[in-house]
């Protein structure tokens, strides 16, 4: 008996949960990260860190 279809449909099963999971977490939490970054970034350079009106719209100024 050929089991290779088989494992072949895990891995895109797997696959595709992993995939989901990782959108699911870019969606939920990218602006919070996006900030956090920027946030960094404006220390740096010495800027002062300016949150945005929503997450993910932070920005620097001088």
């Amino acid at each position: 008996m050929n089991n290779r279809g088989q494992a072949l449909i895990e891995y895109l099963l797997i696959v595709a949960v992993i995939s989901l999971f990782l959108i699911f977490f870019i969606v939920a939490f990218g602006g919070f990260v996006k900030d956090s970054f920027t946030e960094m970034f404006c220390e740096l350079v010495d800027k002062e860190y300016i949150p945005g009106e929503e997450e993910g719209h932070g920005s620097c100024k001088e």
